[in-house]
């Protein structure tokens, strides 16, 4: 009989790896620390051998480890696509179609309609994901994900959408005259909007910490409100509550709207490390509605600097 290994312990290892954290692994699952710690020792039982290095700094994979998680990363994606072989036969009418909250909220959701127009056959099926567990285990025919930009390619199964930027926005009203400060000083006398948990590592850009020392401003003053997504802290900002710092995409619309005002010049502008990223499973390539999607998606005009 063939010994199979635990595939709560999988994706676990997958998860921990790829955030080197079991804290971080876990909110993405939706379970405690400890379940993901047990399921990691289940796996590592079942391996025989330890698969995860555990150090102050974070995770980091043992050899047995790193090889486990060449073979995972394809092994996820074929799972993946074992609902897409099924459908793919017989298409569903609607093209499901998952994306991050923040970006269907502030981006596409407003640019859909031309989609519709452009393609009155294939209706759309909006679904709203929380991490990239999610992502697997829906039923999709394309994602929109928020991935780290380091080594990501054009494939068969996916291309890069846009590199976004990250830069300071706010209310009108809170910038006289409504343009960028000239004094970059007068930045210190603002108020300040935070995203994500303090001490999170979401990236140099994200810290407000970076743009003071940046701009020779010393350090922020400490935060006061944080919020949990982008998308609220966006909210925020767009209710006058202060100045957040946002990706391009979001904030394209209000931006041009007159919504939100940028806070400092756009040669201050940082990178995200991380980018869009649309894919679709490989039973699906050939699929005539999500070609038109993908298509459609790519040739969306992108304003870098918002």
């Amino acid at each position: 009989m063939r010994s199979f290994p635990p595939f709560d312990g999988l994706i676990a290892f997958e998860a921990a790896l790829r955030h080197a954290s079991v804290t971080r692994a876990s909110a993405e699952l939706g379970l405690t620390q400890s379940a993901v710690s047990h399921r990691l020792r289940k796996l590592e039982d079942f391996v025989g051998m330890p698969l995860l290095i555990r150090q102050p700094s974070g995770l980091s994979a043992t050899p047995a480890g790193i090889a486990l998680s060449n073979e995972l990363a394809g092994l996820l994606e074929r799972m993946a696509d074992l609902r897409a072989l099924c459908r793919a036969a017989a298409p569903p009418p609607a093209l499901k179609v998952g994306v991050g909250a923040a970006l269907a909220d502030y981006w596409l959701v407003r640019r859909l309609p031309h989609f519709a127009e452009a393609h009155p056959g294939i209706p759309v099926e909006l679904a709203i994901l929380q991490g990239d567990a999610a992502a697997r285990s829906a039923d999709l025919d394309v994602t929109v994900l928020w991935q780290p930009a380091a080594g990501l390619r054009a494939t068969s199964t996916q291309r890069l959408l846009f590199r976004e930027h990250v830069y300071p926005v706010c209310h009108p009203r809170l910038l006289p005259g409504r343009r960028p400060l000239a004094d970059v000083t007068r930045l210190k006398s603002l108020p300040l909007l935070h995203k994500g948990r303090a001490g999170e590592d979401s990236g140099a850009e994200w810290s407000w910490t970076t743009w003071f020392e940046r701009l020779g401003l010393g350090r922020p003053p400490p935060a006061e409100i944080r919020f949990a997504t982008i998308a609220t802290a966006i909210a925020a900002a767009l209710a006058g509550n202060g100045i957040v710092l946002a990706r391009s995409l979001l904030v394209q619309d209000a931006l041009k709207d007159g919504r939100l005002v940028r806070v400092l010049p756009q040669s201050w502008d940082l990178p995200s490390n991380k980018t869009q990223l649309v894919r679709w499973p490989a039973a699906m390539a050939q699929d005539r509605r999500v070609k038109a999607f993908v298509d459609w998606v790519l040739r969306i005009p992108k304003i870098p600097g918002g």
